[in-house]
């Protein structure tokens, strides 16, 4: 793996977000805006409902981070698609560049620009709703490791359908993280759930993920074997995407479809 191909194309990405002040601009005012939306709507449910003691906090905490898994995923499909609409998606396969870098690159490009509309987001919610996610500690790090590792692999599933099915298949990167909130229990427990849907759920690494968030900020303690089940869940997701994502390739090379994607 050569690191200055992986760090070329990841300042490629770097210098087009940096030299476009509307893709800066997409990049905070969607993030903000759901902080303002849920911020409001959890300082209503404190108004009218006793279920938790601090709603602003959960549901504003766990809307942050499911924002930043979204963020991840959509990043990370966007500068994919960036090659597309550019029409440089040919010239990529071309360039004696492997696949794992291209993977890599994308992989570490994307946490720049999901941070760029979460830290934004997170700040403004400290003086507006008196939200802080940092005051989860050493804790918030690893749930946000496991939602970016499961984030890039929702990435890499719908660019391995992008090479499969080219361009048309792009409907389903804005579509897949809303296919599996409800299974996510970001905004309530798991038993919230049919008994049926719990099982499932319990497959996905988010219920661990909001699962403790709500613990952490509930019960002010912090289960490390639940993070670990998370993490674990997320890294098996992320290598059953990569092969995904290989055989994908492998495909569109040997039907000679790699070539068309770009026009």
């Amino acid at each position: 793996m050569n690191w200055n191909k992986i760090f070329a194309l990841c300042l490629r990405h770097v210098y087009l977000i940096k030299g476009s002040f509307p893709r800066i601009l997409d990049l905070i005012y969607w993030p903000t805006i759901q902080i303002f939306l849920w911020g409001f709507i959890s300082k209503f449910f404190t108004l009218t409902s006793s279920y938790y003691e601090n709603t602003v906090g959960i549901i504003l905490s766990a809307a942050i981070l499911y924002d930043f898994l979204f963020r991840s995923s959509i990043s990370y499909n966007m500068m994919f698609l960036e090659e597309i609409w550019s029409r440089n998606f040919t010239n990529l396969f071309i360039a004696p560049i492997k696949i794992s870098e291209i993977i890599t690159a994308l992989t570490i490009t994307a946490i720049f620009r999901t941070l760029i509309g979460l830290l934004p987001a997170a700040l403004i919610a400290i003086p507006l709703f008196g939200v802080s996610i940092f005051k989860l500690g050493i804790p918030l790090i690893f749930l946000m490791i496991s939602l970016y590792i499961f984030g890039v692999t929702l990435g890499l599933l719908v660019t391995a359908g992008l090479l499969r099915y080219g361009p048309s298949f792009e409907n389903i990167a804005w579509a897949s993280l809303f296919f599996l909130a409800p299974l996510g229990c970001i905004y309530y427990p798991i038993e919230i759930l049919p008994d049926f849907l719990q099982g499932l759920a319990k497959l996905l690494p988010l219920v661990h993920i909001f699962e403790e968030l709500r613990n952490i900020l509930i019960n002010n303690t912090v289960n490390f074997n639940t993070i670990v089940i998370s993490i674990t869940i997320s890294i098996i997701y992320f290598i059953f995407g990569v092969v995904i994502f290989y055989l994908a390739y492998f495909g569109a090379k040997k039907r000679g479809t790699l070539i068309n994607i770009g026009e």
